[in-house]
């Protein structure tokens, strides 16, 4: 017997994730909500803003590290362009940059990938009904002061060769790649070092996938 949230008008839900098994797995988890009903998915942000724009969704569910436009940029663009939607991030980043970035951009919602299944149909409900949904544990990141952003603390150029140094690239290829001298890009990295306070590779790539310059 159907209850009244399943005869009421769906929950039309669009997913965002660059991942193709994690997001059939959360496209999986949604379907078994009664009432909701997964519309479209996305890879990347430039195909969510997309889909949203033709859609119009009650909820969008995305990622925040994606390739090309990331889920944060895009959230920022579907806020301004239809404030009615009720958008979700859900990440495996839980610092204070990330759900602050994702707050100040327009998510009403910040799930952790790594929630109970239950908390899925929770979150996407209380968006719903209440208009916001943040864990506790979210809830309390939201209360912390806010790190400085890596924009604030790097140059563009930096940040650049600090996600292809993370990525684990040599000089040279970094500056085959990036049309610069093997020299420089060692200048670069010695002075990212010196303004992040950290001295070794492995602090670098750490510092990097807390900033979701990188994927862990």
């Amino acid at each position: 017997m159907k209850n009244a949230a399943a005869a009421s008008k769906p929950i039309r839900v669009v997913l965002a994730d660059d991942h193709d098994l994690v997001r059939s797995g959360i496209k999986a988890l949604l379907s078994m909500i009664e009432g909701v009903e997964v519309i479209a998915e996305a890879r990347d942000g430039a195909e969510l803003i997309k889909l949203v724009e033709s859609l119009v969704p009650d909820v969008v569910m995305t990622d925040i590290s994606m390739p090309g436009m990331d889920g944060i940029t895009a959230i920022a663009h579907i806020h301004a362009s239809h404030p009615q939607v009720r958008l979700l991030v859900l990440s495996m980043y839980d610092t204070v940059d990330f759900v602050k970035r994702a707050v100040g951009s327009g998510a009403c919602g910040y799930l952790m990938k790594d929630a109970p299944p239950f908390e899925l149909e929770q979150a996407v409900r209380s968006v719903m009904a209440t208009g916001s949904y943040f864990s506790p544990a979210i809830a309390q990141r939201l209360l912390q002061p806010s790190e400085p952003t890596v924009d604030d603390e790097l140059t563009q150029r930096q940040v650049e060769i600090l996600r292809l140094i993370a990525q684990g690239r040599a000089s040279k290829e970094i500056a085959f790649e990036l049309g610069l001298s093997p020299k420089t890009v060692d200048v670069h990295r010695a002075r990212i070092m010196e303004r992040l306070h950290l001295n070794d590779i492995a602090s670098l790539t750490r510092y990097a996938m807390r900033k979701g310059l990188i994927k862990p």
